[in-house]
């Protein structure tokens, strides 16, 4: 075997689907395991949406798209979905009913975190609970919705703090890496977004990914967490929407009404091996569906 010829071969790392062949398409296949997958948006751009559904489709055998496992979900702001979830679950289950159970929701573990150091102490008893391995099926993904939260208001912006900052980025990301390549699975973390004030060449002159800037309901913005965060992350995506008013002619109405339509995007900001891509995207009922141009 020639380096040559290991170039050529394929990449073998399980990949979860998100249901929808052109959003699949965007991500190479889907959500990578082994590796941190970021969902970066403003708040209603689909963000948690998505996880929901990347937990119930986790569940599918690979041959349909899934890894055949549960998922562990920790949020750390609002109240769960659990109502949202238990519709998804319904869904699937109707789609598949042969592959996933009938109560769904008892394959998918979640907890709530309230800052950093909560959640260092959580992934620990998580790393626990799955070499146990006393759920049903394995744990194969874990989703944190989301991130930006936990820093929201424990640090300031003093040198000092701002050196503890990163080293409890490099922390959670250095376990949650850990845990994604001995048990082969995938990590899933939401972030937020901020107004971004500065020069069209990226964040303070840094580019990071295919994307010179990004833009979200008429703003200009930037992930949250800085650059720091940014180089803890293995693959970044940015959804994106836009309102845009459209004129709607009614039957029998005197005149034309103006409506508000939303358009989102789906972007691949950057991820390893993978070129920029992108997709409009609607949400319905079964979760995030890509739309042909």
């Amino acid at each position: 075997m020639t380096p040559q010829n290991l170039m050529l071969l394929p990449l073998s790392t399980p990949k979860l689907s998100i249901g929808c062949p052109i959003l699949d398409h965007c991500l190479g296949g889907g959500i990578p395991c082994n590796s941190i997958t970021e969902l970066v948006g403003e708040s209603g751009s689909g963000k948690t949406q998505l996880c929901l559904q990347l937990t119930v489709r986790a569940q599918l055998p690979p041959s349909h798209g899934g890894l055949g496992g549960s998922s562990v979900y920790i949020f750390t702001e609002f109240s769960f979905s659990f109502r949202r979830l238990q519709q998804l679950g319904n869904l699937y289950h109707a789609s598949y009913p042969n592959l996933i159970r009938l109560e769904p929701l008892e394959d998918i573990y979640v907890r709530g975190v309230h800052d950093a150091q909560e959640l260092i102490h959580v992934l620990g008893d998580i790393e626990a609970f799955i070499a146990i391995d006393h759920t049903r099926l394995p744990v194969k993904l874990i989703v944190i919705d989301s991130i930006a939260a936990l820093f929201r208001s424990q640090y300031q912006t003093t040198p000092a703090d701002l050196k503890r900052r990163s080293e409890m980025f490099f922390n959670i990301s250095g376990t949650l890496k850990g845990l994604a390549n001995k048990f082969g699975l995938a990590v899933v973390v939401t972030n937020q977004v901020v107004d971004f004030i500065g020069p069209h060449d990226g964040v303070n002159g840094v580019r990071l990914g295919n994307l010179e800037s990004l833009d979200t309901s008429g703003r200009r913005v930037s992930p949250a967490l800085g650059l720091a965060w940014a180089h803890c992350i293995n693959s970044r995506v940015f959804l994106a929407r836009h309102e845009q008013s459209v004129m709607v002619n009614i039957h029998n109405a005197p005149s034309a009404t103006i409506c508000s339509q939303t358009h989102r995007t789906f972007h691949l900001v950057f991820a390893p091996h993978l070129a920029y891509a992108s997709a409009e995207f609607v949400i319905r009922k079964e979760g995030l569906v890509g739309v042909s141009r």
